[in-house]
């Protein structure tokens, strides 16, 4: 243990810990002494939102959409609900069918009220009974960002980057899955999906960004995730889901 004087308080700390305490220890005491807006509200300060957002490289992906009914591709779940939001479907506007696109890959028979380009990751924040998991304050690098309401998710909505032989499509974290929704290690770190279905599946896109990638059912790409500032204009932000 290494002893650290702070003013009168004194701290004892391994040494792997005293990185992390200097990089942080300036940024969170400005925060307390002048209410710098952003402040740190989970259980434990979260200094990874500093870091670069890993890119995942050769994820195997696949297709899904608003509206799917249960079915064997999807392990007889349908996707008029979704982890977040019960009436999915109706909240979006109708079923998101692959085989009816339109102009800038929007469905063909209706205009969506939420973004037609949407993504599924096998993590989600909150456990089976609705309550936030502790360990999400520390998993998402984006946590400490804002001050979150008791029901709101801090993963529905975020963004990543999808790239596909050089070409890339950009989408809204809107379900949870394929396959599972314990996966911390994959998603937010640099292990391998957990995922043995589906050639290992680690994410599942919409048909908008299936088709503006030219992806095929099950194929695989590269991403990461992006802040919405950095997200550069394109079909994906005709219709930006908030809810």
């Amino acid at each position: 243990l290494v002893t650290l004087f702070v003013g009168p308080t004194l701290f004892h700390m391994k040494p792997k810990e005293i990185t992390r305490y200097v990089i942080d220890f300036p940024i969170n005491l400005s925060r307390s002494l002048f209410g710098i807006p952003g402040e740190l509200n989970g259980p434990e300060a979260n200094s990874t939102n500093r870091t670069r957002y890993t890119r995942h490289s050769q994820v195997t992906v696949t297709l899904f959409w608003v509206g799917e009914k249960a079915g064997k591709d999807n392990h007889d779940i349908s996707n008029a609900s979704s982890a977040w939001d019960e009436e999915w479907a109706a909240h979006f506007g109708g079923v998101d069918a692959p085989n009816t696109r339109g102009a800038n890959f929007f469905p063909e028979d209706f205009t969506p009220f939420e973004n037609p380009f949407y993504f599924a990751l096998p993590y989600n924040d909150f456990d089976k009974k609705g309550k936030r998991k502790r360990e999400s304050w520390e998993l998402v690098p984006w946590s400490g960002g804002k001050k979150w309401s008791e029901k709101e998710s801090m993963l529905k909505n975020r963004w990543i980057k999808v790239i596909k032989d050089g070409r890339s499509a950009y989408a809204q974290w809107e379900d949870v899955g394929p396959f599972g929704e314990e996966d911390s290690d994959y998603v937010f770190g640099t292990v391998r999906p957990k995922s043995k279905s589906n050639k290992n599946a680690g994410l599942d896109v919409s048909p908008a960004v299936n088709q503006y990638l030219d992806l095929n059912d099950i194929d695989t790409v590269d991403w990461q995730f992006i802040d919405e500032e950095d997200v550069p204009n394109g079909p994906w932000k005709m219709v930006i889901t908030r809810s």
